[in-house]
């Protein structure tokens, strides 16, 4: 006699638990999670980041309300929520309100716990009410996404389960811990930590990798607080955004339109002297003309350390990293150095000084435009006349900036 626990039946439900509807293998699981996670990304950077919170692009209506529903059903998360949280940590960047800084919080915090951070903050009524305006407010948005987002989810687990059984919760799992790993841990966390920086922006915002790959190009992140209201965010040659990539595709078939673009240096016949056009396209390029000052710090320090020194090695290691950013951003350990450093090679203290000038001119509100031209055809002539090849360069190529 057969017995329930050996009849074809119960082999048929352990098999459907197992793999589900599709009968999948594991490794057509992972690659199918993979996808999915991508386009979750996607939806982030393209919807959530540079559509809702900068306004750097336009989506057509259809795009948009499909990245909302994916978001749904795959993050929980709301757009008003996310864009509001954004919008106020670019305010309150690196400061004591920043919602996810690890200058505040600690790497270990922000990486691991980021999502904890991101649900305290959703919950904070003035941060919604102050950073989450021009956010979708219609009748989907009111009685489906925001009044029931952990519908969305759950019925994520319950087609993911039907479909590839036991294969199904792990992908699900896999899909709840991509976007609080990669997006609040990651970009928030490693991207104000650790990595290059292309631009001396007001923040320890960094560019993870020169590929915007895996995050959809969020790997960029100091390009991105550079230029906030730029749809792409590679600005090198050797940068790949993969979230522009997107859009261009989009574009192309008339979904979406790019906003604005990160700023470009032109340049034309070298003025006798600078002018207001001069300060003007100064002001508007600075990030970029103080990378190309950058480079010729580390030109002008590459030089003086090729012949005898008195610098210590200790004191070079930190020149080469710490002279050519703001004040502020240089750690106390490394200022004894640098002071070593500036002493022993005068060219490269007088660099560090006329840069500090050089920024006083986009920083020095109280002065008049006429003041502040005044001020940049002196910083010229001194630079001009200071017999350090680097500065004459530089103060002649920066009487030829134009804005682009």
């Amino acid at each position: 006699m057969t017995t329930f626990l050996d009849s074809p039946m119960l082999s048929a439900m352990l098999d459907w638990l197992a793999h589900g509807v599709l009968g999948w293998a594991w490794w057509q699981v992972l690659l199918l999670g993979l996808l999915m996670t991508h386009i979750t990304i996607v939806s982030v950077t393209l919807y959530l980041h540079r559509h809702s919170a900068h306004r750097a692009l336009d989506l057509h209506p259809a795009v948009r309300h499909f990245f909302r529903f994916w978001l749904w059903m795959t993050t929980g998360m709301t757009t008003k929520a996310w864009t509001a949280i954004h919008r106020k940590h670019h305010a309150k960047c690196e400061q004591a309100e920043d919602p996810h800084s690890p200058q505040v919080y600690g790497l270990r915090k922000v990486l691991w716990q980021g999502a904890e951070l991101y649900r305290a903050e959703a919950e904070n009524d003035d941060t919604l009410a102050r950073y989450g305006h021009g956010t979708p407010n219609d009748w989907l948005e009111r009685n489906v996404y925001n009044r029931h987002s952990v519908l969305g989810v759950s019925l994520m687990l319950i087609i993911d389960v039907l479909l590839f059984g036991g294969l199904g919760a792990a992908l699900w799992a896999m899909q709840m811990a991509w976007i609080p790993f990669w997006a609040a841990g990651v970009v928030n966390g490693v991207g104000h930590f650790w990595g290059y920086r292309n631009f001396e922006a007001q923040d320890a915002s960094t560019n993870l990798t020169p590929w915007g790959l895996i995050i959809g190009g969020e790997e960029l992140h100091n390009n991105h607080h550079t230029y906030p209201t730029s749809a792409k965010f590679s600005v090198k040659p050797y940068e790949f955004d993969i979230g522009w990539v997107y859009i261009t595709v989009l574009s192309s078939v008339g979904l979406a339109r790019a906003k604005k673009t990160p700023p470009r240096l032109a340049y034309g016949d070298v003025r006798p002297v600078a002018d207001a056009q001069t300060l003007e396209a100064l002001i508007a390029h600075r990030y970029e003309v103080m990378a190309g000052y950058a480079r010729q710090m580390r030109e002008v320090l590459h030089q003086q350390t090729a012949s005898a020194g008195a610098a210590s090695a200790g004191a070079i290691r930190s020149a080469r990293r710490w002279l050519h950013r703001d004040a502020d951003k240089v750690p106390a350990a490394a200022v004894p150095q640098l002071a070593e450093a500036r002493a022993a090679y005068p060219a490269l203290d007088q660099m560090v000084t006329m840069r500090e000038e050089l920024r006083q001119l986009w920083l020095n509100t109280g002065r008049s435009r006429e003041q502040l031209v005044a001020d940049l055809q002196a910083w010229c002539k001194r630079a001009e006349d200071s017999g350090i090849a680097a500065l004459h360069e530089f103060s002649m190529k920066l009487r030829a900036v134009r804005v682009a």
